[in-house]
């Protein structure tokens, strides 16, 4: 691939800012006539749509467990063809990942895949010559990671940002390139983990403008800009394209209620020819008259609850054409309105589109936050018996009952947990198939081509 300047904005944990932090450095840059790719380290489906908007250009999810390292790499040699420089958003603390002891699903083994310098946001709030002994924990816990810089946030004042540059210099470790003072950059708004997808309701486009001009103001640019140039060149295996003729065409349910979607599987959709329609089961009345299958992935259903059971002629067209026998595939939030009904926290009940024999109910407390790995007991949508892809789960609600063995339901994946063991999973009736579980499928070829063909039908 051509020269990819990139930096890895990392954390030392949870709740520093970085996430506001990387809005402003990647909307400070495109307001400069840079081209800006972004990626977010993790599964997480928030943050991407935040840097998106700040980007103008779709942002991809880079997961070391899920994805491998070589759709990690192949990932980001194609989306930075066209790019001036990328900036990749870390997820939790540097070095947290899926296991103690192991640097596997972090953000710090990205970088490594990805010989990426690392800019790291600390919360200095309270802190004075400790950032040094913070700073230089990170530095030396792992030797081969090129920590580069140190993004200061929420210091107390001009003075303390003064104190804390010279105590890294006089600890001789990397140097700031931001003192981001508290209430330098506007908040965002949370929810659950990390933030709301973002939309023009919720972060608008002065709010970017407020975080390009606060990263503007308060970092050096030129040196976060050649920091990312000092990155060497990335020796990755060339990608060949497809880009197959359209023979199928999937009807994505979007809006509101149902928007967790990872943007590289739709491009490898796209590229083994299904085209992709949006259609929204909040607003309209009807699923896409073209849609050879459905494809009802996470989101807010329980908030959106009310309207989606208000609107009943989706939900017969839903059940109309599950009973054609064309493929329907639901994940976390999609399961839930497949079901029968959704009990929310408050003990109201909202009847959901019906074909699945079960109903889910809201909790205030997470049900289930884990990397999962799939393994098919029968041939399904996805693939073959025997089969396994990985993916993750996160939920606040829970199934009410087991649908295996009602009415023709069957589970057939075998979902196995890091902290909890195995269950049984994956609800199949037909070619209806539901899960919690968010599979990231883009690495597996076979699957992508055993579902466009489970699409293609009698065509």
């Amino acid at each position: 691939m051509k020269e990819c300047p990139r930096i890895v904005v990392g954390g030392t944990a949870s709740g520093t800012g970085k996430t506001s932090v990387t809005l402003g450095i990647v909307a400070a840059l495109k307001k400069q006539g840079l081209v800006v790719q972004t990626f977010k380290v993790g599964p997480d489906f928030l943050d991407p749509t935040y840097l998106a908007m700040a980007s103008g250009r779709p942002c991809y999810n880079l997961d070391g467990w899920m994805m491998g390292r070589d759709h990690v790499e192949r990932t980001v040699a194609r989306t930075c063809e066209d790019a001036d420089i990328a900036v990749i958003e870390g997820v939790m603390g540097l070095f947290d990942g899926a296991k103690p002891g192991s640097l596997e699903g972090s953000t710090a083994e990205i970088a490594l895949w990805l010989d990426a310098p690392v800019l790291l946001v600390v919360n200095t709030h309270g802190m004075a010559q400790s950032i040094a002994a913070v700073v230089k924990g990170f530095a030396l816990f792992e030797p081969r990671l090129n920590l580069a810089g140190v993004i200061v946030n929420r210091s107390g004042s001009d003075s303390h940002g003064s104190f804390l540059k010279s105590s890294l210099k006089a600890a001789m470790l990397p140097g700031v390139v931001a003192v981001v003072p508290r209430g330098g950059l506007p908040e965002l708004t949370s929810r659950h983990l990390g933030l709301v997808t973002a939309n023009p309701k919720v972060i608008t486009a002065r709010t970017i403008d407020e975080l390009a001009d606060a990263m503007s103001r308060y970092g050096d640019l030129v040196a976060i800009v050649n920091t990312a140039r000092s990155a060497p060149g990335l020796n990755i295996r060339p990608e060949t394209r497809k880009h197959l003729k359209e023979r199928v065409c999937l009807g994505v349910a979007f809006d509101d209620a149902f928007h967790f979607y990872y943007q590289d599987f739709f491009d490898a959709l796209s590229d083994n020819g299904c085209a992709i329609t949006r259609f929204s089961p909040l607003a309209d009345s009807n699923v896409p008259h073209d849609a050879d299958a459905l494809y009802f992935g996470g989101g807010y259903p329980e908030v959106m609850a009310e309207t989606l059971a208000a609107n009943e002629p989706m939900r017969a067209a839903v059940r109309t054409f599950a009973a054609s026998n064309r493929p329907i595939y639901a994940e976390c939030g999609g399961l839930m309105y497949l079901c029968s009904g959704l009990e929310e926290t408050d003990g109201t009940f909202r009847p959901m589109a019906g074909l699945i024999p079960a109903t889910t109910k809201m909790y205030e407390k997470r049900q289930s936050l884990a990397y999962v790995e799939v393994t098919l007991k029968a041939d399904s949508l996805w693939g073959h018996r025997g089969d396994t892809v990985r993916g993750h789960e996160f939920h606040y609600s829970r199934l009410t009952s087991d649908p295996a063995g009602k009415d023709g339901w069957e589970s057939v994946y075998r979902m196995k947990k890091r902290a909890s063991g195995e269950t049984d999973e994956g609800y199949r009736k037909g070619k209806v198939l539901a899960s919690y579980a968010h599979l990231h499928l883009p690495p597996h070829d076979r699957a992508l081509a055993h579902f466009i063909k489970s699409c293609e039908g009698d065509k």
